[in-house]
């Protein structure tokens, strides 16, 4: 696991609780330092701070997430709704607002671990042109791979199970964040808007005021 937060008293204090959990933890506390250790440690999760030298903690995020998928909880400071969109848009599966509780990070380090690790368990998926491979967590359409985040493969993985059902937003929190929060309607959002960027715009219909459902494609 990779810690990038370049306040030296939070990221010991991380890194520590982390340890004491059972991760082994590397540290970086600036930008270039992240992508490198990224690169070289392939970490199975990275807790990432948004405010950091040499470049911030967003692009950190598109330069690793470009290289391969891997669990990003971004740490900010600041509680703006453009700042968090901006982060789970370049790859960020989720995010804290500091001040946070050792004890929260730690839980939900352990819910985007979980969800990778449930998600290798599922079978393959063919729905029309669109292919879900959830062993080698790959995802095709008409041929052509598509780079997914590993949220955003979670989250088209979810839809797939029950294709053209409406579930609900509050549903697919819980299932792919392992938490329900009303407020939390804007992640899901989020990272709708981002597959249907990646796989096409008619693959995800909404519902207004329910939620979403997965059309299969021809």
């Amino acid at each position: 696991m990779l810690v990038v937060e370049d306040d030296m008293t939070i990221a010991t204090s991380v890194a520590d609780r982390l340890r004491a959990e059972g991760f082994v933890v590397e540290l970086a506390h600036d930008g270039p330092t992240a992508v490198r250790l990224a690169e070289a440690s392939e970490p199975d999760l990275v807790v990432l701070d948004v405010m950091l030298p040499g470049f911030d903690g967003l692009e950190v995020c598109r330069r690793i997430q470009a290289r391969r998928p891997v669990p990003v909880l971004m740490l900010t400071a600041r509680d703006e709704e453009t700042d968090l969109l901006v982060g789970l848009a370049v790859g960020a599966d989720d995010y804290l607002t500091k001040p946070f509780s050792l004890r929260e990070l730690v839980a939900r380090v352990r819910v985007l671990l979980r969800r990778v690790d449930r998600a290798a368990q599922l079978s393959a998926r063919e729905l029309g042109d669109l292919v879900i491979d959830t062993v080698e967590r790959r995802v095709h359409r008409a041929g052509a791979e598509v780079h997914l985040t590993p949220t955003e493969f979670d989250l088209l993985a979810c839809l797939a199970e029950r294709p053209r059902a409406v579930l609900p937003r509050e549903q697919l929190m819980g299932a792919v964040w392992g938490w329900s929060d009303p407020a939390g309607s804007r992640t899901v959002d989020s990272h709708v808007k981002a597959l249907r960027r990646k796989l096409g715009a008619d693959l995800i219909r909404t519902v207004h005021g329910v939620g979403y459902a997965l059309e299969v494609p021809k």
